[in-house]
């Protein structure tokens, strides 16, 4: 029997409050980026998340 399970190295998901908190911005700015497509998300039901990948490659791409 084959079992999806995610393991600690996989994605992780965190919301748009935590993203602020670790980068220092507000969330209006969290969501400038997110429009621009700089940074990207996936919305699950009513939620707008972000994936630790994809925070840690916006802060790469913004120290280039």
């Amino acid at each position: 029997m084959e079992q999806n399970t995610i393991k600690n190295n996989d994605i992780r998901l965190i919301s748009i409050k935590e993203v602020c908190k670790r980068l220092g911005v507000g969330h209006w700015a969290v969501y400038q980026q997110i429009n621009k497509k700089a940074l990207k998300s996936v919305k699950i039901g009513k939620r707008r998340l972000v994936s630790v990948n994809s925070l840690n490659e916006f802060i790469a791409s913004q120290e280039q």
